[in-house]
């Protein structure tokens, strides 16, 4: 590591010169209150930015160890972190040149508490992993521009947003708690034999269509538990909050249209991640390993066990083992299942708008018409009990069209302009009433998934192949797109990133011997021991633009490549 002012020197030695003679400032710096690394300079003015690190000594940013003290609070003072450098980079950083002369940026961040790489906090040093646009005119090296930004932006930035004296500690402490507490209402809904909490006074309704910033709270209709749902718990710094609790189970969400229940929905399926302060959802909270059912038309499936839903299908295609390349609507919600108990989810999310409607229910007189021995689906009415007194998966089912569900529920929540109504009672006397036409169509045990086995030579790449996240549903491997639209819980472009990074060192993993779950399990407890890092390296995506993802949406990823291969094993 040298003194800041030899970077001063090769600056004002390549100013004027070719754009790649920025490649010389490469190398460390000594500051004096931190070290500024430059790890790699980009190409060219147009090419994706230059990275870079800036590391203050604890010394110097005075961080008091209780923020972090635990991963909890450390992956929510990280958090803060990042994105209190994001506001200040804005607010500091301007155009200079071509391309992208003048950026300064680190990872974005949504509402969502990540564990991301962009700031790395210990009791030695906060790190910050950045982007910067070296400037230019057309291919030239402004020297000078970049001195200012290397000599007073980036400053301006470390003390700013790394040194603690310089932050709200307020705000700072209220990040670090709330997501504390979020973590401890988690641990306390497992005791209580909850699925999902939703607090009282959350706001569920989003800012819009594309934004997903709370609506203003002139506009936004707080959430009130329904007294038959209420339930109490203490948290460790917010202290005492009430909520609605749903139990394990099967639970319907109904409603008219335009009443809330979608929104409900929604929020829930995003309770399994963290929030910020201030985002409505802080204390909507779901068991972790909830997943997002839909149906999917068009996605690949390899060798997935359906046989649990789908049997006997014109062609004789075996069911048990099912492969497609263009999946129906059916056949794809069936998988989508499969591939969530396979890697071990104990709560199913299901929205009746987005799933395939002959796969949910067959109602009497459609029975009467098409018999059940000429029908290949067993509706997933007929299989939602079974999956949670067999298995223990509960399911939360949002229904606006069938009330044969009432049958199978254990709990009907009903949503009149954005309030919920515990309806259970009135939903079982009017099914008692009218009856049950439609008859059962379970004809043996909930068969499968069974454990599939991905055969290693499948994730083999060209030496000119790669890997590499378009954006946050979309991953390119080698030939290959892997397409993950409709994977719903994926929130931030920086999880797809480290999917894409996973993707690429799955031979690794998967040695034909492991199963998919495994597999799975071998990257989480890695990802948990050494942290992302380790598992992109520093010749993989920039280390500072990864966050954690679920198992459940890298595994989403593997059962989407359209080269996949796998052999089960029962």
């Amino acid at each position: 590591m040298v003194g800041k002012e030899e970077l001063r020197r090769r600056l004002m030695r390549i100013d004027g010169r070719g754009y790649k003679a920025y490649r010389e400032i490469e190398g460390d710096y000594d500051f004096g209150d931190f070290r500024l690394s430059i790890d790699h300079v980009q190409s060219d003015p147009f090419a994706p930015p230059s990275l870079v690190r800036v590391r203050v000594p604890q010394g110097v940013a005075g961080f008091p160890t209780v923020l972090f003290a635990t991963r909890p609070r450390r992956v929510a003072l990280a958090d803060y972190l990042t994105r209190e450098f994001g506001r200040l980079s804005r607010m500091v950083a301007h155009r200079r040149g071509t391309g992208f002369g003048g950026l300064i940026a680190i990872a974005p961040c949504g509402q969502e508490i990540l564990e991301r790489t962009a700031v790395v906090i210990n009791e030695d040093y906060v790190e910050a992993r950045i982007s910067v646009g070296l400037p230019a005119r057309g291919r030239t090296v402004l020297g000078r521009e970049a001195e200012a930004m290397f000599f007073e932006e980036i400053p301006a930035l470390v003390a700013g947003a790394l040194v603690y004296a310089r932050l709200d500690a307020a705000a700072v402490a209220r990040h670090v708690e709330t997501a504390e507490d979020q973590h401890d209402l988690r641990r306390q809904m497992a005791s209580a034999g909850l699925v999902a909490f939703v607090a009282d006074g959350a706001i569920l309704p989003r800012e819009s269509g594309v934004s997903d910033r709370p609506m203003p709270s002139e506009r936004a209709v707080a959430f009130v538990s329904p007294p038959e749902l209420a339930t109490e718990f203490v948290l460790p710094n917010r202290g005492r909050i009430t909520g609605m609790g749903i139990p394990a189970g099967v639970t319907l969400i109904v409603g008219g249209g335009y009443h809330g229940k979608s929104t409900l929905l929604r929020a829930i399926e995003r309770g399994v991640y963290d929030h910020i302060p201030g985002d409505g959802r802080e204390f909507v909270l779901t068991v972790e390993d909830a997943v997002k059912i839909r149906a999917e038309d068009g996605r690949a499936v390899t060798g997935v066990d359906i046989s649990g839903f789908i049997n006997n299908l014109p062609d004789g295609q075996d069911t048990r083992a099912f492969s497609t390349a263009s999946a129906s609507g059916s056949t794809s919600q069936a998988a989508n299942i499969a591939e969530a108990l396979e890697v071990g989810t104990s709560l199913l999310l299901i929205d009746e708008d987005t799933s395939a409607t002959n796969f949910m229910v067959r109602d009497a007189r459609m029975q009467r018409l098409v018999a059940k021995e000429r029908e290949p689906i067993t509706p997933f009415i007929d299989r939602v009990r079974q999956l949670y007194e067999e298995r223990g998966v509960s399911t939360i089912l949002v229904v606006g069209g069938s009330g044969d569900y009432f049958d199978v529920a254990d709990r009907v929540i009903m949503m009149e302009n954005y309030r919920p109504r515990d309806v259970t009672a009135t939903a079982r006397e009017i099914a008692r009433a009218l009856g049950a036409d439609r008859q059962q169509e379970v004809t043996g045990p909930l068969t499968g998934p069974a454990e599939r086995v991905v055969i290693p030579g499948c994730w083999r790449l060209g030496e000119r192949d790669k890997v590499k996240a378009r954006d946050l549903y979309e991953i390119v491997f080698g030939k290959e797109t892997i397409d993950l639209s409709y994977v719903e819980q994926l929130v931030d472009p920086g999880q797809t990133r480290a999917i894409a990074v996973i993707l690429r060192r799955l031979g690794a993993y998967a040695d034909g011997r492991r199963s998919l779950r495994e597999v799975l399990e071998a990257i989480m407890e890695e990802v948990a021991r050494r942290g992302l890092d380790a598992i992109a390296g520093r010749q993989g995506e920039h280390p500072g633009q990864l966050a954690l993802p679920r198992r459940y949406e890298i595994a989403a990823a593997i059962n989407r490549y359209r080269n996949l291969r796998v052999k089960q094993r029962r």
